[in-house]
C-alpha cells in the first residue's frame, strides 16, 4: 500500500489542490471534509474523505481511529494541517465570540488533530506540516485577529518541532501570501457595516477591498501544493516555507524597523512623508496596503 498523508480542510482550495498533488504523486490521501459533496470530490480524485469538524473532538479522534485501522502496520508518513477561517477587524472592536471561533479552527483545530494523529506519526517518525500564512510573521492593521491566531500556530510549532525533535518527528510551517482561494469570497462577505460611525469606518472598508483584490490576484493554490509536496519529500526541509511572489519583498518586510512599519501601515505618528497626498492620519486607503502587499 502507498504511503499515507492526512490533510485537513481539503473541500476547497489549497487543500483540494494538496490533496490532488499528493494522489498524482503516488500517495494514499485522506482528506477531512465538512459535508458529503466535498467528500465526493474528494473520492473522484482518487482520495478517502474523512468527516470531520476540527473543533469536534468526537469526529477527530473517529477520523484517527479509522486511519490507524485502515493502515494497520503501515506508515502515515505526513500530517498536514491546513484547516483555517479568516478574521478581520479593529482590535479595539472585535467581536471576541468571532475571534474565539477564529481561534477554535485556526489553534486549537490544529493542536486537537495533531494530539489525535501524532501516535502514527510517531510510529512512522513522519511530519507535520502546519499551513499558516504570511499573516503569522507580518502584521497589518485590521487583520490583528487573523495574524494573532497565525502568530499562535507559528509559536505552536517551534515549541511541537523542539519537544518532538527526540522522536523524529519534524515539524514544518508553510506560509503562503495571498492565494487564489474561496476563502476570499469569506472575507468580501464579511459586514464592515457594524463599524458605521467609528474611527476605522474606512479603514476596515478599505482594507476588506485591498485585501480581497489581492488574494484574489494572487498565487495559484497549486503553488502551495507544490511547497507542501517539497516539504514531504525533502531529506532536510527548512522549518519555515514563505510561498510568496518576491522572497526579497517577504525578507524586506520582516526586518522593517516596528516603528518605520507603523507609518508604512497607516497607524504611525503625523510624521509620514512616505504617504500619498490623498491619505490622511487614522485612515488606510486601498493604494496603501496594495503597496504593502503587492510584493508578497
Amino acid at each position: 500500500m502507498k504511503p499515507a498523508i492526512v490533510i485537513t480542510g481539503a473541500s476547497t482550495g489549497i487543500g483540494l489542490e494538496t490533496a490532488r498533488l499528493l494522489v498524482e504523486s503516488g500517495y494514499r490521501v485522506f482528506g477531512t471534509v465538512r459535508g458529503p459533496e466535498d467528500a465526493a470530490r474528494l473520492v473522484s480524485l482518487g482520495a478517502d474523505p474523512l468527516i470531520v469538524d476540527v473543533t469536534n473532538a468526537d469526529t477527530i479522534e473517529s477520523a484517527a481511529r479509522r486511519v490507524a485501522k485502515i493502515l494497520q502496520d503501515l506508515p502515515l508518513i505526513a500530517l498536514v494541517n491546513n484547516a483555517g477561517v479568516p478574521a478581520a477587524g479593529p482590535v479595539e472592536l472585535a467581536d471576541l465570540r468571532e475571534m474565539r471561533a477564529a481561534f477554535e479552527v485556526n489553534v486549537f483545530g490544529t493542536i486537537a488533530v495533531t494530539q489525535s494523529f501524532l501516535p502514527l506519526l510517531r510510529r512512522s517518525r513522519g511530519r507535520i506540516l502546519n499551513v499558516s500564512s504570511i499573516a503569522g510573521r507580518f502584521v497589518c492593521p485590521m487583520l490583528g485577529p487573523y495574524a494573532a491566531s497565525k502568530h499562535a500556530l507559528e509559536a505552536l510549532s517551534d515549541a511541537l518541532r523542539r519537544e518532538l525533535r527526540p522522536a523524529g518527528v519534524d515539524v514544518v510551517v508553510i506560509e503562503p501570501g495571498p492565494v487564489r482561494t474561496p476563502i476570499w469570497d469569506k472575507v468580501a462577505a464579511i459586514d464592515s457595516t457594524r463599524f458605521s460611525g467609528t474611527p476605522y469606518e474606512h479603514s476596515v472598508r478599505n482594507v476588506q477591498r485591498a485585501a480581497v483584490r489581492s488574494g484574489r490576484t494572487g498565487l495559484p493554490a497549486e503553488r502551495v501544493a507544490e511547497a507542501i509536496l517539497h516539504a514531504i519529500t525533502m531529506r532536510r526541509p527548512p522549518a519555515r516555507i514563505p510561498v510568496v511572489r518576491s522572497r526579497l519583498a517577504f525578507f524586506m518586510l520582516r526586518h522593517l524597523p516596528v516603528r518605520w512599519a507603523d507609518r508604512k501601515a497607516g497607524l504611525g505618528s503625523e510624521r509620514r512623508p512616505t504617504l500619498q497626498p490623498a491619505d490622511r492620519p487614522g485612515r488606510i486607503t486601498p493604494g496603501l496596503t496594495a503597496r504593502l502587499t503587492s510584493g508578497w
